[in-house]
């Protein structure tokens, strides 16, 4: 049996948020009507949140050899697989 250990992280809240997280983050609301978690964790380095933000624009926002369909199917496979709301 595995067992998985959840982390704890704790991120910047939205009120806090100042400079480049605070753009990032108003980024963010606009785009999907709020911040991710996942953001969240991040956010205690922005430089690393925005490359991170970078990368999964342009895997899942980009054209590409799969379809946005597709991208967001694997998406959901694997968060479903990792227990992880998605």
């Amino acid at each position: 049996m595995i067992h998985f250990h959840v982390a704890y992280i704790e991120g910047i809240s939205e009120e806090a948020a100042e400079g480049a997280l605070a753009n990032i983050y108003h980024r963010a609301r606009s785009r999907a009507g709020g911040v991710a978690n996942i953001l969240k964790v991040m956010s205690r380095d922005a430089a690393v949140l925005q490359g991170s933000m970078m990368l999964y624009l342009n895997l899942m926002k980009s054209p590409n050899a799969l379809s946005a369909a597709r991208r967001e199917m694997l998406a959901a496979v694997v968060s479903n697989i990792n227990d992880c709301y998605y």
